[in-house]
Parts: C-alpha cells; structure tokens; sequence
C-alpha cells in the first residue's frame, strides 16, 4: 500500500535537515536498505554509539517518520539518505560500507520483475563493490520465495554464506544482537517464520541446514 503524503512533510524534513546524509558524515559505515519507519536502524544505532548508520529510503514520506524517530531519540551516529539502490556507488566509495542490512524488502513475485529485487545480481555487484572486506550482507524476510531466490543469486555471485534458517525463532543460534523491524514483529504475533541469511562477499558456500 503506498503511503500518503505526510502532512507539512517539506516542513518536517527541514526541520530534520541536519539528519541527511553528506560529506561530513564519518564512514565508513552500515547500511539498511529499505528503512521503513525506522524502528529497526534507530534500535540498531541506539544499541551501538560507537558505530555508524545509514537508512536508504526512495519514499520520502516513509523516510520523514523515520528521522523524525532518530531526532526524538538524539541520535547523532546515524544519516538518512533518500535514494535507489541502482545509485549506492554514486554516494559510497569501495570499502566504505561496513554491512548491509536488507529486511523485508519487496519481494516483487512475477519472475519478470526478479530484476527489481535487491538480491538480484545486478544489485550484488553494487553491494560487492562499495563493501569493505569481510563486511556482511545480512537479509530477514518472511517470504520463502524471495528467500530461495536470494540463496541462489548469492551463492551464485560470489557471496559465501555462513548462515541460513528458514525459522529464525525456532533457530538455536537466533543471534543475540537481532533488533526487530515492525513488519518482523507483526509477522511474529501471526505466527509467519522468519528466513535469515548471513553471507560474506568472496564466494564458497557452507554447508548450513
């Protein structure tokens, strides 16, 4: 469902403007493609002053709740950038990418829009180029589907992964650090499973069940 547009938005963007992302802004850092609403980066950020945060977002209506979350919360270890996937390299060097966290993306269904997910191939490559060595590409859906696809795609692009569960709650190394996104917490009180992969640019797969 697309968002309408908030109300004074241009406004309250402005009055957030300090919270863009730009040159003064140390990296390297983490990347959220995707941030919604913001729960799941300002949770991240909050957890861990010492690091830095970037939240990509094309909407910038979805985008205004989620700094105005950050502003409420003082975070200063976090930016917010208003942009597509496809033009990642045109803001991040190589190697200034420390992670990258794809939660709930869409997981466009027709096989003829595979080319619009965000673990396809051509995505990939961007990933692969901006990241610094041993960063991790860290992916959270409920959609079985889109998980499949995006096993395949990364093993077959160079990606090692080094874990996977198709049941992240039932897993037994659940990872301790795992922040929930509101979509996530939604699901969870349904009782739809959550598929976690965790993977390393640099190829080999793992033997993970």
């Amino acid at each position: 469902m697309r968002m309408r547009k908030k109300k004074h938005r241009d406004a309250r963007l402005a009055a957030c403007a300090g919270l863009y992302f730009g040159s003064g802004f140390k990296l390297p850092a983490f990347l959220e493609i995707g941030c919604g609403k913001g729960g799941f980066i300002c949770a991240t950020a909050q957890a861990n002053p010492e690091l830095n945060y970037v939240a990509v977002e094309r909407n910038p209506d979805v985008m205004l709740l989620a700094m105005e979350k950050a502003a409420s919360l003082g975070l200063n270890n976090i930016r917010f950038l208003i942009a597509d996937a496809e033009n990642l390299a045109g803001y991040f060097a190589p190697g200034e990418v420390s992670g990258i966290y794809l939660n709930f993306s869409d997981p466009w269904h027709k096989n003829c829009h595979a080319h619009k997910r965000l673990t396809h191939k051509n995505y990939l490559d961007i990933y692969k180029n901006i990241m610094a060595p041993q960063a991790k590409l860290i992916i959270k859906t409920d959609n079985r589907p889109f998980f499949d696809f995006s096993l395949r795609s990364l093993e077959a692009n160079n990606f090692r992964i080094i874990s996977r569960t198709c049941d992240l709650y039932s897993c037994a190394d659940c990872p301790a650090d795992n922040v929930q996104t509101e979509y996530e917490q939604k699901f969870i009180a349904e009782g739809v499973k959550i598929c976690r992969v965790e993977a390393l640019a640099g190829g080999g797969v793992l033997d993970v069940p």
